[in-house]
């Protein structure tokens, strides 16, 4: 069985390629996001910029992750993740998870169980 392990956006960190490149130090796939933020972006990222362990870990995270809105509120609140909160389906959620269906549902699932 495969680990899980979700952001506070509710996607699942262990299936991310950031994730899974820094954990098997496979910097040729860090330098293949890195040139991908580049070309789809317009961002200046280098391979190890590309790294990540997590959004909740205290390990590094990958370039945009300590701006993140979701991220921030989560962590002021002090919620594990955002099917955690009191506010969940708000308005600082809601936007991302329009473009995220996986993590909506990842979320979904959790905040069923805490009915």
């Amino acid at each position: 069985m495969s680990q899980v392990m979700y952001a506070k956006c509710g996607l699942d960190c262990a299936q991310c390629d950031a994730y899974i490149a820094t954990m098997n130090n496979d910097i040729e796939a860090l330098q293949k996001m890195a040139d991908a933020a580049k070309e789809q972006f317009n961002l200046e990222f280098t391979a190890d910029q590309s790294r990540c362990t997590g959004c909740s870990s205290d390990g590094v995270k990958i370039g945009y992750t300590e701006q993140c809105a979701v991220r921030l509120c989560a962590l002021e609140k002090g919620v594990e993740n955002c099917a955690y909160c009191a506010d969940f389906g708000c308005e600082t959620i809601t936007g991302f998870l329009e473009n995220a269906p996986k993590a909506k549902a990842n979320l979904e699932k959790i905040h069923a169980t805490l009915d």
